[in-house]
């Protein structure tokens, strides 16, 4: 009788706890659902603006809470387990692995998509094309000048301008050209991409350095707005020394043939220890339609193939 008793009383508290508890309230996480936070490299807040609109628009019970830095900062959270997964352009180094593993968490890495890098001038700078071999001189400190790259150039001392000092970008060309020396003076950093870009349209003797997601995306306002302030450079390939008279833009094209010399990876790596949210907005931006919202962003898939049609005018 006793436990009868006990038990029609525990039946009515969860009665009565349920009745308290608002309709369709989920409190378990699946790959559909949940609530989480993850950091972003700020070079693509367009993109994952985006991606993450239309995640939660196709699940409603999901919630992606994003965070955009540049990547050192993004690091820090990862490592700190403050965010399930980050977006960045670097993999894991071999002890940052180990180390994760150390703690029982399996790092998961999927490439996403391919990105460059664009060097954007002034709109008053007649140059439009550059030699390969004339970037990784200025990196290097030999080309202080306009005229060291272009001697019918009238423009004075040259200015390169990255978005951060604790970016992608600037550890993607410190790994490229081996800069062990470090920078020239003829480099400098502002805050963000915006900055980099306002900074090139306010002076005629700017290099800017920016993610191309900022300006591949033709049918963004935002981007309409950009590629209006700025122009974008041409590089040779990086074997051409100016004979074959090739330039290529960070157009997709470009970039998925590797004819483009800036190019790079695109990843998210997500520590989860269970397959949870985190694994499904994974799985959402590697999928079809993941995958679309990149194509149309300007950058290319990772899986989806990119058609090149050659034109010919015979």
């Amino acid at each position: 009788m006793k436990t009868m008793i006990r038990l029609s009383y525990f039946i009515f508290i969860l009665f009565l706890f349920s009745c308290n508890t608002e309709p369709g309230k989920i409190t378990d996480e699946t790959t559909t659902r949940g609530n989480i936070k993850i950091a972003c490299d700020e070079s693509f807040k367009l993109l994952f603006d985006t991606e993450i609109y239309t995640f939660e628009s196709l699940y409603k019970y999901a919630t992606i809470n994003v965070e955009y830095l540049p990547e050192n900062d993004l690091f820090d959270l990862f490592f700190k387990d403050s965010v399930r997964a980050i977006v960045t352009t670097r993999k894991l180094s071999k002890s940052e692995e180990e180390g994760l593993m150390g703690s029982n968490i399996v790092p998961k890495t999927t490439v996403i998509a391919y990105d460059a890098l664009a060097f954007i001038i002034n709109h008053n700078n007649p140059d439009t094309t550059i030699l390969y071999s004339s970037i990784k001189k200025i990196f290097t400190g030999e080309y202080k000048t306009w005229k060291d790259i272009n001697p019918k150039s009238k423009l004075n001392e040259l200015a390169l301008v990255f978005d951060n000092d604790k970016s992608a970008n600037v550890r993607y060309i410190n790994e490229k050209f081996e800069l062990n020396q470090g920078f020239p003076s003829t480099c400098f950093s502002v805050k963000s991409n915006e900055e980099v870009i306002n900074y090139v349209e306010k002076n005629e003797n700017a290099i800017g350095l920016i993610s191309v997601n900022y300006i591949s995306d033709r049918h963004d306002s935002l981007t309409i707005n950009f590629l209006s302030r700025i122009k974008v450079l041409a590089i040779s390939s990086e074997t051409d020394d100016g004979t074959n008279g090739y330039y290529y833009r960070p157009y997709q094209a470009y970039i998925a043939n590797v004819s483009y010399p800036f190019r790079r990876d695109v990843y998210i790596i997500n520590r989860e220890t269970f397959t949870g949210l985190g694994s499904g907005f994974n799985q959402f931006v590697a999928g079809e339609v993941g995958q679309r919202i990149i194509l149309k962003s300007g950058l290319v898939p990772s899986v989806m193939p990119i058609r090149l049609i050659q034109l010919s005018t015979e």
